[in-house]
């Protein structure tokens, strides 16, 4: 059963990154459990106030993005999993009038449970490893931009995400998690404690 229940749980996590991309969001809101938490570097609470936060973005048709998720690897409990999959984030939008790429080199980390013999997502944190910000054509415009971007606040993991969303008005989450951030250390604790039988 134990591979069974990795390639369900692999296969759920392919499936949220093409619903979430393709705008799916009722398949996307089954990935999760009802009360599912998602912890990422704009959004920090219930999963679906995230679903209905990405369907106004997409709505808006002011940005592009895709999550291009790898192999996880999971750790299995009766009805309790956790999953680790590598994740690269693609994002276009017009920066300042510019056409910019962002690329975030990440990792999702899953609370995953069983639910009437089904594998859904309890909890996911996304965490960020390295960012860069390029240029869809180069240009002095985005010469200039980049001159001018001040990064320096933004812990290297995420610099780049966070400068752009605070430069386009946008509220960072109280809690981003980080390679080698004191939050991550508490995190992979306290998942690692659920799944040998304690709460979330």
């Amino acid at each position: 059963m134990d591979f069974a229940d990795k390639l369900a749980i692999a296969e759920l996590i392919q499936a949220w990154g093409v619903y979430r991309d393709q705008g799916k969001w009722r398949e996307l809101r089954g990935t999760f459990t009802p009360d599912g938490h998602i912890s990422i570097s704009w959004f920090r609470g219930p999963f679906d106030g995230f679903v209905e936060r990405c369907r106004a973005s997409f709505a808006s048709g002011h940005g592009w993005s895709r999550h291009h998720l790898f192999a996880p690897t999971v750790k299995l409990a009766g009805d309790r999993a956790v999953a680790e999959t590598p994740v690269v984030i693609h994002v276009r939008q017009s920066f300042n009038g510019v056409e910019v790429d962002l690329t975030s080199n990440s990792r999702f980390l899953d609370r995953m449970e069983r639910h009437d013999g089904r594998w859904l997502i309890a909890e996911r944190a996304a965490i960020y490893e390295r960012d860069r910000l390029d240029a869809v054509e180069p240009s002095p415009d985005f010469d200039a931009l980049f001159k001018a971007a001040n990064t320096a606040p933004y812990p290297e993991q995420y610099r780049y995400m966070a400068f752009r969303l605070a430069a386009a008005g946008r509220t960072l989450a109280s809690v981003i998690y980080r390679d080698r951030g004191p939050e991550t250390a508490d995190l992979y604790a306290r998942f690692s404690g659920w799944l040998a039988g304690g709460t979330a």
